[in-house]
């Protein structure tokens, strides 16, 4: 099972697009509201969520998904329970995966010091400051059960690579083929 944490002010994107390629690849997904079922993103987008933070346990858990959004983040910083499924995580060595600001929240709990990772541009001196080996050239990395991402733009690759960890190279590929997706490398002009 993946969680995905939604707080108040979640970036949509970045929420939705992992549920929907971790899902095509037969990966079992539960959004998790923060505040209730229903969850209103930083567009405006209201999520119905399959549970609440109250409902769930890391018992059978797979990986815990932070999506960014400076008010989603906050939500996610200001919910007890949250932080304690994010530590118990780390604790265990279990896949936690961030993007966008999210990163900047795990490296404030001091859980990635010492660890290469990304997060929003801008937000570098945050990583940097709790002892993170920033990445700025790259869009997506991991290091060891890290797995985090730059931004909005980086959502379709950070989907992909976490089913790559998940379920391997091969089942990722099928997804992208599937959503004809072409990467970075595509020129839009």
């Amino acid at each position: 099972m993946v969680y995905i944490l939604l707080g108040e002010g979640f970036e949509e994107i970045e929420a939705l697009a992992p549920v929907d390629i971790l899902r095509r690849a037969g990966i079992a997904v539960e959004t998790v509201g923060l505040s209730g079922r229903a969850v209103t993103g930083s567009h405006g987008i209201t999520v119905q969520c399959d549970v609440t933070i109250d409902e769930i346990t890391q018992e059978g858990a797979d990986m815990l998904i932070l999506p960014g959004g400076s008010k989603g983040v906050e939500s996610i910083k200001a919910c007890a329970g949250a932080i304690a499924l994010i530590e118990a995580f780390m604790e265990k060595r279990k896949l936690i995966a961030a993007i966008c600001a999210a990163p900047a929240l795990l490296a404030e709990l001091g859980l990635i010091g010492g660890l290469r990772a990304v997060v929003y541009p801008g937000l570098e001196d945050v990583l940097e400051n709790a002892g993170v080996r920033v990445q700025p050239d790259e869009h997506v990395t991991q290091d060891h059960n890290i797995i985090t991402a730059q931004a909005a733009g980086s959502a379709v690759d950070f989907s992909l690579k976490l089913v790559t960890v998940l379920r391997g190279w091969y089942a990722s590929e099928k997804v992208r083929t599937a959503i004809h997706y072409h990467g970075n490398e595509r020129s839009l002009t």
